[in-house]
C-alpha cells in the first residue's frame, strides 16, 4: 500500500466536508450555547433540556436518518449527467420528507405523558413539558430543510446548508439569550425561551437554504416546476426502500444515547446534568466524523454512477483515514481537559449549587475518559455507513446497527448501571462496546462488499 494513493485525497475530501462539518457543528454548537445558557438557571433546568431533547433526538434520527436517501441518488445521478433521476429524486424526496416532518410532530406530542412514567424526577419532568411543547413544532422546518441540504449535498455543493445553518444558528444564540435571561424589555422565560430561538431559528433556516438554492443556475431547474400530484409509484418505492433502512440506522444509535439520558434520570437529575455535558461534547467531535461521512456516501455515490469500484474503494479509504486522525486528535483532548470542558457548562459561584455542581463536575469527568476511548470507533461506523449508503446497502448494516446497540450496548448499559456501582460511568461502557461492535461490523461488510464488486466487474470484463 502506497499511503500517497490516500493521502492525495485529503485536500479534496476536506474540501467538500469542510462545509458539512461547520454547518452540522453550527447545530451542535448551538446546543452548547443553550446547555451553557440553560446551565446558569440550575441543573435541574439543564436535565429537564437534556430529557426533552431526548424526545426530539429520537424524532429528528428517524427523519434525518430518511432524508439521507436522497444524497447517494442525486450523487449517482449527477455522477451519470441525469437530470430527470435527480429532479425527480429531489421532489419525491421533498414530499415525503413534508410529510414525515409532520407524522413525527404529532407523534412527539402524543408521546408526552410517557414522561410521567419514565421514573425521572419529578421538578425535572415539569421544566420539560412546556419546553417540548415549542421545540417539537421545529421538526417540520428542520427535517423539510434536511431534503433540501440532502438535495445540495448530493449535487457536491455543500457550501450552502453550511452558509443556512451558521446564519440561523446565530440567530438562534441571540434569540436565547434576550428569551432565557429576559434581556431588551422582554419576559424572562428560561428554558421556553431557548425552545422559541430552536423554533424561529430553524424557520429561517429553511427558506434562506432555499433561497440559495433557487437563485443557484445549476440547482434552480431542479426546484422549479415540481409538480407534487404527478408522483411515481416507482420513485417514492426506491426512495422509501433506501430511506427507512437509513432512518432506522440512524435511530438505532440515537436511541441508545437517548436510553443513556434515560437510565441517568433514573440515577437522579445530576447524573442527567453529567450525561448531558458528556453527550453534548462528544456529539459536537462526532460532527467532524458525521460531515466526513457525507462525504463519503457523496463521493462513493458519484463512483457507483461511474461503476469506477477500484477508485470507489481507494477514496473510502482515504475518508477513514482522514477521519481516523481527526478521532485521535480529539481523543487526547477529552483525556488532557477532561477536567476542565465540564466547567464550561456549570455556575460555581452560586454558593446554593455548589453541591450539585462539583457532583456532576467528577461523574462528567469520568465520562468524558470514555468518550474519548471511544472516539476511533465511533468515527469508523459512521464512515463506513456513509459509504454503505454511497453504495446504496442498507439492509445488512441496519441489521448490523441492531444487534450492535440493542443486543450488545444497552444490556451493558443497563445493568452496570441499575445493578453495580458502576452507574452512569457503567452507561457509558455500554455505549463504548455498542459503537466498536458497530465500528468493526460496519467496516468488515464495507470492505468484503467493495471487494465483491470489484471482482464481479473484473469477471464481467473478461467474459
Amino acid at each position: 500500500m502506497i499511503l500517497s494513493n490516500y493521502t492525495k485525497e485529503f485536500n479534496y475530501n476536506l474540501k467538500l466536508a469542510y462545509p458539512v462539518i461547520l454547518g452540522m457543528l453550527g447545530h451542535t454548537l448551538v446546543a452548547f450555547v443553550d446547555n451553557v445558557m440553560v446551565g446558569q438557571l440550575g441543573t435541574a433546568e439543564l436535565a429537564a433540556v437534556s430529557l426533552a431533547n431526548s424526545f426530539m433526538f429520537i424524532a429528528m434520527s428517524f427523519g434525518i436518518g430518511f432524508s439521507t436517501a436522497i444524497t447517494p441518488l442525486v450523487a449517482k445521478a449527477d455522477g451519470e449527467g441525469n437530470f430527470e433521476d435527480g429532479k425527480s429524486t429531489f421532489k419525491h424526496g421533498l414530499c415525503l420528507c413534508a410529510l414525515i416532518s409532520i407524522f413525527l410532530f404529532f407523534g412527539v406530542l402524543l408521546a408526552k405523558p410517557i414522561l410521567h412514567v419514565m421514573q425521572q424526577p419529578q421538578e425535572v419532568v415539569e421544566l420539560a413539558i412546556p419546553y417540548l411543547n415549542l421545540v417539537a413544532a421545529s421538526l417540520i422546518p428542520l427535517i423539510v430543510f434536511q431534503s433540501f441540504k440532502q438535495f445540495s449535498d448530493g449535487m457536491s455543493m455543500t457550501k450552502y446548508p453550511m452558509i443556512a445553518t451558521l446564519i440561523a444558528n446565530i440567530i438562534n444564540v441571540v434569540l436565547n439569550y434576550i428569551f432565557i435571561f429576559g434581556k431588551f424589555g422582554f419576559p424572562e422565560l428560561g428554558i421556553v425561551g431557548a425552545a422559541i430561538g430552536t423554533l424561529v431559528s430553524r424557520i429561517i433556516m429553511l427558506f434562506y437554504l432555499w433561497f440559495l438554492l433557487v437563485r443557484n443556475n445549476k440547482t434552480r431547474p431542479y426546484l422549479l416546476d415540481l409538480n407534487f400530484l404527478n408522483l411515481s409509484k416507482e420513485m417514492i418505492n426506491k426512495l422509501f426502500n433506501l430511506g427507512f433502512p437509513s432512518a432506522m440506522q440512524m435511530f438505532f444509535e440515537v436511541a441508545i444515547f437517548t436510553a443513556a439520558i434515560w437510565l441517568s434520570g433514573i440515577l437522579g437529575k445530576n447524573p442527567q446534568a453529567a450525561n448531558q455535558i458528556a453527550l453534548n461534547l462528544s456529539s459536537m467531535t462526532f460532527m467532524v466524523a458525521m460531515g466526513l461521512s457525507v462525504v463519503a456516501m457523496i463521493r462513493v455515490g458519484n463512483q457507483m454512477g461511474l461503476n469506477k469500484y477500484a477508485e470507489l474503494r481507494r477514496i473510502a479509504f482515504s475518508i477513514f483515514l482522514i477521519a481516523i486522525l481527526f478521532a485521535i486528535i480529539f481523543a487526547s483532548l477529552f483525556l488532557i481537559f477532561n477536567d476542565v470542558l465540564p466547567k464550561l457548562y456549570l455556575d460555581f459561584d452560586d454558593p446554593s449549587k455548589i453541591f450539585d455542581n462539583y457532583e456532576v463536575l467528577e461523574i462528567a469527568k469520568t465520562l468524558l475518559i470514555i468518550a474519548a476511548i471511544f472516539q476511533i470507533s465511533d468515527t469508523i461506523q459512521v464512515i463506513a455507513l456513509g459509504a454503505l449508503r454511497g453504495m446504496q446497502d442498507v439492509l445488512i448494516p441496519t441489521l448490523i446497527t441492531f444487534i450492535s446497540y440493542w443486543v450488545i450496548g444497552f444490556p451493558i448499559s443497563y445493568y452496570l448501571s441499575m445493578y453495580t456501582e458502576y452507574k452512569s460511568t457503567g452507561i457509558w461502557i455500554g455505549l463504548l462496546a455498542g459503537l466498536t461492535a458497530s465500528g468493526i461490523l460496519l467496516f468488515i461488510r464495507f470492505n468484503h462488499l467493495s471487494n465483491k464488486n470489484i471482482l464481479t466487474k473484473s469477471i464481467s470484463k473478461n467474459l
